[in-house]
């Protein structure tokens, strides 16, 4: 009996030993050369320095400087000059010479201008914007460029590693790191239109940040870093970022057609300030153009009788069950939709609720 009992002990001790062994022979296990740049030396950093270290030299080549340059007329003169109204980021998005920045970043500009990290510079074509989802694309003619890779925004979660490359207060290329702090945010675009589904980090973003991408820990692209929220203009660990799965929807519509292109239901509204004042809840239909899908599915306008009344015809109140709130929401909604979708709208007219089955169509009819 003692004999077997000292067997086990054995065999359990030979075991813990070689455990150890092996977790240590792991532990002491030499990053691999080739897993960061050869001119970099590899004693001393963590493996999440090393990450870091590569991301940054991967990713920072598709990395560019935003200039917005206007014109101004020089006071009390007939002289015109270039003067330079701001700057931002932006990447490259494929080697044909796209560049995705903010819409903010080139809004009024005359001209702008691309640097690449080798220090050329390049003028850039406006190819199309999107000021509703802050995302402004344009194209350089520039040689060897090195498109970003593209990741997947879907599976992120809250506390994953994420990495914002940018050019804050004109300082080229710099790397800030954090994770990601919330998702599902909303924020207003430059247009006062809201941006949903939006990603929420502790990676410090600053003024010239703008446009950029944010980063996972394989060097994919995340998202493109918009803005921040801080009272001293200064990063405060709350920046926000558009959804690369967001971008992805975005661009091709942008190089097909300078735009987002939205179906249409075929109507004028009233404005949302004329609705609060009067407390309409919902989009009020001022009027419904004819032939277009709202005139086919029987929708009205804004009536006037023969002493000049008005009387409100339909109020937008839901669109697939999905609340209305104001021309905002239904904008959203009905970019979720492709020309030729059937969607239900749900209106009030006369106190009385009124659905509608309605075919959209092309922006243009």
């Amino acid at each position: 009996m003692w004999k077997w009992a000292f067997i086990i002990l054995l065999g359990i001790f030979i075991g813990t030993l070689l455990l150890v062994t092996n977790r240590d022979s792991d532990a002491a296990t030499p990053p691999v050369p080739n897993q960061i740049p050869s001119d970099i030396p590899a004693l001393g950093l963590t493996r999440d320095e090393i990450n870091n270290i590569e991301i940054f030299s991967r990713v920072s080549p598709s990395v560019v400087h935003v200039a917005n340059q206007q014109v101004v007329r020089q006071r009390f003169s007939f002289n015109v000059m270039e003067i330079p109204r701001g700057s931002g980021t932006g990447f490259v998005w494929n080697d044909s010479g796209l560049i995705v920045t903010n819409y903010h970043v080139i809004h009024g500009a005359n001209k702008v201008i691309i640097t690449l990290q080798s220090g050329e510079s390049y003028d850039a074509e406006l190819v199309g914007f999107a000021p509703e989802k802050d995302i402004a694309l344009l194209r350089i003619d520039a040689p060897d460029l090195k498109p970003i890779t593209l990741g997947d925004s879907s599976g992120l979660v809250v506390g994953r590693k994420v990495l914002a490359i940018g050019n804050p207060f004109e300082l080229d290329t710099t790397l800030t790191v954090g994770v990601i702090s919330a998702l599902g945010r909303e924020i207003k675009s430059l247009d006062n239109r809201t941006i949903k589904n939006v990603i929420q980090t502790d990676a410090a973003i600053n003024p010239g940040n703008s446009g950029g991408p944010l980063l996972d820990s394989n060097s994919r692209l995340v998202g493109v870093n918009t803005s921040i929220i801080s009272p001293s203009g200064a990063s405060a660990g709350i920046g926000f970022a558009i959804p690369i799965n967001t971008v992805k929807k975005i661009v091709p519509q942008l190089v097909a057609h300078g735009r987002l292109f939205r179906p249409i239901l075929g109507i004028e509204v009233v404005p949302d300030s004329f609705a609060q004042q009067r407390r309409i809840k919902g989009v009020a239909i001022r009027k419904v153009q004819k032939g277009l899908p709202a005139d086919k599915a029987g929708m009205v306008g804004i009536r006037e009788d023969n002493r000049r009344n008005y009387y409100l015809g339909d109020v937008i109140i839901a669109v697939d069950n999905e609340p209305v709130i104001n021309e905002d929401t239904l904008l959203s909604l009905l970019e979720q939709h492709k020309p030729g979708d059937i969607v239900k709208v749900t209106t009030l007219r006369d106190d009385k609720i009124m659905h509608y089955e309605v075919t959209l169509a092309e922006p243009g009819q």
